[in-house]
């Protein structure tokens, strides 16, 4: 059984038209990693944040349902989605240098989630977090606790997001994109990080990315998205032996070839562009947003 499925999503800027997710339907089995691929823009964030309760209070949900171990958030009061969400989810976000409160120490910013919201004793948080930070490769754990965010380094910063993430032991994690504000060689050490831990803790993960390099290293499945709609949902593996989907093989095909440095980069056609708005105009019944 998925321990996360989404069914026929739809989700609008509030008082318009504008649609940002058109009936996306996925899900995510217990110890799977499913990634979230496309070009900017094109619905992957608002999923997790949809998933996370953290859409922007400009955007609501119209349609559909996102399941949690079988039980629909949609129908939940909000109080109870929130301890639900809390309980089973967390997020490894884009920007360490922005994620984390530049006011407060490493500590405190690790330990406050399961004080406050899953009610751990101070001390048993205290001893999770040292254990956590050396988990992820981080020296004297003691001193790091102690430190503020500045005093860190990006590579340090993103390594403390992601052993707060796995902190509760949640069910399913969404990692945004985390490895994009990154220079080359850490965000090779990040991935690597990301794809241990998540083998060690047998958690679901949602790789939200826009970098098909990343989906052949992390993920087991993918969903190929553009303008909030599914074209392509498929396994890693059929995936790379050939896409089915004419905008799954151009983005395929407009992915630089580190075997072929000097060659040009391919745009994803305009014919393929325009085809793919097609599809998204018989979505939404013919109407033009």
């Amino acid at each position: 059984m998925s321990f996360l499925e989404i069914r026929n999503l739809s989700a609008r800027v509030k008082g318009s038209h504008a649609k940002l997710l058109r009936d996306v339907s996925l899900s995510v089995s217990a110890g799977e990693v499913r990634g979230l691929v496309g070009e900017s823009g094109a619905g992957k964030s608002m999923i997790g944040k949809a998933i996370l309760g953290t859409l922007p209070s400009s955007v609501e949900i119209t349609s559909g349902q996102i399941l949690l171990n079988g039980e629909d958030l949609q129908s939940l009061p909000p109080k109870l989605r929130r301890t639900r969400i809390g309980a089973s989810c967390a997020l490894i976000p884009q920007d360490p240098l922005t994620a984390l409160n530049p006011s407060r120490r490493i500590g405190p910013q690790i330990t406050d989630r399961l004080v406050d919201i899953l009610g751990w004793a101070r001390s048993a948080a205290e001893a999770r977090a040292r254990d956590l930070l050396a988990e992820v490769h981080i020296p004297d754990p003691a001193r790091v606790l102690r430190a503020y965010p500045h005093e860190l380094s990006g590579g340090m910063r993103q390594r403390i997001l992601i052993a707060s993430a796995f902190a509760a032991e949640p069910k399913l994690i969404v990692a945004d994109e985390p490895t994009t504000a990154l220079d080359v060689t850490v965000q090779k050490q990040i991935l690597k990080l990301i794809a241990e831990m998540q083998a060690r803790h047998g958690t679901a993960l949602l790789f939200v990315t826009h970098d098909l390099g990343v989906v052949s290293k992390v993920c087991q499945s993918l969903s190929v998205l553009y303008g909030g709609l599914v074209l392509e949902d498929t396994s890693t593996a059929a995936f790379f032996a050939g896409p089915k989907h004419a905008y799954s093989r151009a983005l395929l095909a407009a992915t630089p070839k580190y075997t072929d440095p000097e060659g040009s980069l391919m745009p994803v056609p305009d014919a393929v562009i325009q085809a793919v708005q097609s599809e998204i105009l018989r979505a939404d019944g013919g109407q033009h947003v």
